[in-house]
Parts: structure tokens; C-alpha cells; sequence
């Protein structure tokens, strides 16, 4: 694994995650309580020996700045490694942004070829999952592979959403289609039993969706880039352009948890799934496999004559009297007396206020930081460092599916409220 360099996407713009990527970027997004998504894909290169770590990003890429140096100094605690951020840059030879993966990886080119290394593991970074890629990399080096992708077993509901894979019996690519529907879905089905499902696996899931992580073999990935100059993606342009010309492309079957998180109603669903019992499809508490971030020397969370079922609580945080259920609450979250939390993420806080700041700031008119008193709050999402006043009740009482409200605050997307970083909701109000 000394011999790979992982490059990390960190996509684009985030539209769909909107209003979450209004101030930071995809990656930065906080997910289960105290991590970022771009610790997914960084934890995973640590646990796989992988050590050699570009991120590659262009929008609001200050607070994935802060946490990547606040988070990874792998030159001291996991050998000569480090992660580094690479943001879009204009040159003169280059005036462009990132146009998409593939343009992405080809702007930096020059900086990927100075490593003495053998293969390139080509990554997202909003995606939740847990994979040894040593294993990736093993495989793409024992079938000869130039190009190898990760495959995930799919039915026929999921796989009209995905990049499709039409393999042989030993998984060597033969044709590949993005986002086919009809007879076009039918002529890409594929019989998984032979890549390892059980029989009635194989039946239900008998599609191979690209996952969007690849291993590109040193010399494939840059002649490739050279030789299509005008193909800005991996999956749409680069990959048929391989297979065209004749290059082996291999597929790398996983078959556990993973989870494109895309949209918001994803992100809600993907983090709210961590609080299942006794089994959560994905889980932090595997001690072989763990995830890492930054570390933030929080005191624990301290609850009074609450009651909090079927929850996860971040350190820091200080729940008086209330009543949570079915419920994500970042680091440092703040809820007061008889508040009722369901269904709810809450992304928690960046600082802490004191008890004397929080009453000097009532005394003026003002709202803290955290959930007031006599709220309730239903299937939502609380940014960082929201401030919910006193009687506030956000249930979408209306069933809204779609809304904006920036004046006031929030965004409704998937029928899930959202209220934005730094957002203020007054005493009373009612969404």
C-alpha cells in the first residue's frame, strides 16, 4: 500500500445537500454527532495502510481546511503520510475550474505524476461506508487490471440512479452504461452468484452499480487523461473510452453497507439509521475498523431528570428536563426544560455559553445557542450553532415537501425542515 496514492473528490457545488453546504463543502458536512463526512473516506485509507492523501475541492472549502489540519497530522501518529487539500486553482494554461472527476484529477496531473507510485485509488468523499481498500488494490493487482472499479449489488428499482456494469463470469467489464432504463436496464443484468451472492441474493440484486471508486493502474490513468482531453468524468467519458480501446477493467464486488449521501432526505435517513438496535446497518463502534476526526477534549454530556430514548448524544452536551427520542445531538448541544425533540438531527455547536452569558443574553432580548424552553421540534435538521427560542414548535405542520425561507431561517427539502447555520428562530414561532 506504499506503492498507492488516494485522491479524493470532494465533488461539486452540493446542490442537492443545500441548504447543509451553504457555508462549507460536501465533505465538511458534520455527520453522526461529532464526525464529517470526509472522515469516511480518510479513516478507511488509514485502517487499509493507505497513508498518501489528496483532497481534491473547489466550494466553500475553509471549514474542510480547518478540520483536515486540525484532524490529520499522519506524519507524527501514522508514519510518513499526510492528507492535503487541493483546491481549484486558475492558470494561465488552465483558466477553467474543476469541470468534473476526471477534469479534476487531470488539473493536478502533474503534481500526482511526481509520485514514485503504482496505482491511484480514486475516491469520493461523500459517501458512508467502511472498506479495506488493501483488498481493492489486491484484487485490481491479481486479475491485471488497468482499471478497476467498486460494484455494489443492486435491484432493478436502484439501478436506473446508477452507472451499470455488464460483467463476464470472472468480472471483467464488458460494457458500461450510465443510468439505463427500460430494455436498456434489462440488457445489463448480470448473474451476481458467480461474483460471490448467494442464489437468492443474486436474484434479488442482479445489477452492478458503479459505486464511483476506482483503482487506476499509473500508466492507464495518465494516458487515458492525455489521449481523451476533452472528457471531464470518470464514470460518463473516461471509463467507455477505456473500454472502447480495449483496456482491462475489472469490477471489485462489495456487498456491505454503503450510502451515496446526496440529498438531503439521505442525510437525514443515513444519519437518524446510526440510533437502530441492536444491529445499525452502519456502525462507529467497530474498535478493528474505527473512525477517526478531530479530537476535541470535551467534557461528557450531562443530563438532568431527562428522558432520551433510542438516541445518540454527543460529548459536551447538556439536555435539562427534556425529552428526546429517536434523535442525533452534535458536540456541545444545549436543550432546555420540557422541550421535545423527535426524529430530529441536531448538529450541535462550535463554542459553549455559559450559564451567565445565556441569562445576559436573555436579559437583552437575545436567544442562545440550543433548543429553548417549551419546544418541540419533529422530523428536522438543526445546523450548527442554531439558536430555537422559547415555545417554538418546527413539525411542518402544513406537510410541505419543498420551500425556501432564507429570510427566516429555514428550508424545507424531502418534507424535512432545515434550519441553516447561525439561523435565530424566535420565541413563539410555529414552521
Amino acid at each position: 500500500m506504499k506503492r498507492v496514492l488516494a485522491i479524493i473528490l470532494g465533488g461539486g457545488a452540493g446542490t442537492r445537500l443545500y441548504p447543509l453546504t451553504k457555508m462549507r463543502a460536501k465533505p465538511a458536512v458534520p455527520l453522526a454527532g461529532k464526525y464529517r463526512l470526509i472522515d469516511i473516506p480518510i479513516s478507511n485509507c488509514i485502517n487499509s495502510d493507505i497513508n498518501k492523501m489528496y483532497v481534491l475541492t473547489q466550494f466553500n472549502s475553509a471549514s474542510l481546511n480547518r478540520h483536515l489540519s486540525q484532524s490529520y497530522n499522519l506524519s507524527s501518529g501514522f508514519g510518513q503520510g499526510f492528507v492535503e487539500v487541493l483546491a481549484a486553482q486558475q492558470t494561465p494554461e488552465s483558466p477553467s475550474w474543476f469541470e468534473g472527476t476526471a477534469d479534476a484529477v487531470r488539473k493536478y496531473q502533474w503534481l500526482f505524476q511526481e509520485w514514485d507510485v503504482d496505482h491511484y485509488l480514486i475516491l469520493s468523499g461523500d459517501q458512508l461506508y467502511r472498506m479495506d481498500y488493501s483488498e481493492f488494490v489486491n484484487h485490481h493487482i491479481a486479475t491485471g487490471a488497468n482499471v478497476s472499479i467498486g460494484a455494489l449489488p443492486v435491484d432493478a428499482a436502484q439501478a436506473e440512479a446508477f452507472g451499470l456494469m455488464h460483467t463476464d463470469e470472472k468480472g471483467k467489464i464488458r460494457e458500461f452504461r450510465e443510468k439505463p432504463k427500460g430494455d436498456a436496464l434489462k440488457q445489463m443484468w448480470v448473474d451476481t452468484s458467480r461474483l460471490g451472492l448467494s442464489a437468492d441474493e443474486a436474484e434479488k440484486r442482479p445489477y452492478l452499480a458503479s459505486m464511483g471508486i476506482y483503482v487506476f493502474s499509473r500508466e492507464t490513468l495518465f494516458d487515458l487523461l492525455a489521449k481523451n482531453p476533452s472528457a471531464t468524468d470518470f464514470g460518463k467519458e473516461l471509463i467507455p473510452a477505456a473500454l472502447e480501446r480495449g483496456d482491462h477493467i475489472q469490477s471489485y464486488l462489495f456487498d456491505d453497507y454503503w450510502e451515496d449521501i446526496g440529498t438531503i432526505g439521505a442525510f437525514y435517513e443515513a444519519n437518524l439509521a446510526l440510533t437502530d438496535q441492536p444491529n445499525p446497518a452502519f456502525s462507529f463502534y467497530e474498535e478493528s475498523f474505527p473512525i477517526y476526526t478531530r479530537p476535541r477534549y470535551l467534557p461528557p454530556s450531562k443530563l438532568l431528570d431527562s428522558q432520551v430514548t433510542q438516541s445518540i448524544i454527543g460529548e459536551g452536551s447538556i439536555l435539562k428536563a427534556c425529552s428526546v427520542h429517536h434523535c442525533v445531538l452534535g458536540v456541545r448541544s444545549r436543550v432546555e426544560e420540557d422541550a421535545v425533540l423527535q426524529d430530529t438531527l441536531v448538529m450541535g455547536n462550535d463554542f459553549f455559553e455559559s450559564s451567565s452569558d445565556r441569562n445576559a443574553l436573555r436579559h437583552r432580548g437575545g436567544t442562545p445557542v440550543g433548543v429553548g424552553r417549551g419546544t418541540t421540534v419533529k422530523r428536522a435538521i438543526l445546523d450548527k450553532n442554531a439558536r430555537i427560542g422559547d415555545n417554538v414548535t418546527i413539525v411542518n405542520k402544513d406537510n410541505i415537501d419543498e420551500a425556501d425561507r432564507p429570510e427566516l431561517g429555514f428550508y424545507i427539502r424531502n418534507g424535512i425542515v432545515v434550519v441553516v447555520k447561525n439561523a435565530t428562530i424566535p420565541d413563539n414561532t410555529v414552521i
